[in-house]
């Protein structure tokens, strides 16, 4: 069964542009280094500095093949890059959780 790993950014207000052009940027090398990427998820209303970064993976093990792939991704590292020069993220923590429900009020078979 997949889990899904949302991250948790706080962000600098000022800076959103610079957090969707980095979230833009995930959309390419995500999902080729091995994960189902949901989405990203600026500050809309309410928070100004909250934001979410949402994918499913195979299992934890997958996932640290996934990060050891997205280091190496000319992408990846560039966004990264682009992420510690900038200094619009304050903050970024990772979940990871097991969807348990079923999708429109069905249950998963397992």
């Amino acid at each position: 069964m997949a889990i899904t790993c949302i991250i948790k950014y706080e962000i600098d207000p000022y800076q959103r542009g610079a957090f969707e052009e980095y979230a833009r940027n995930w959309n390419e090398a995500i999902p080729r280094c091995g994960a189902d990427l949901i989405g990203y998820f600026a500050p809309h209303e309410g928070s100004a500095t909250l934001a979410y970064g949402i994918y499913n993976i195979e299992s934890l093990a997958a996932y640290e093949a996934y990060r050891a792939r997205l280091r190496d991704d000319p992408v990846g590292r560039a966004n990264y890059a682009f992420s510690m020069e900038r200094k619009f993220i304050r903050r970024e923590d990772r979940t990871f959780l097991t969807h348990v429900s079923g999708l429109n009020g069905k249950e998963l078979i397992r």
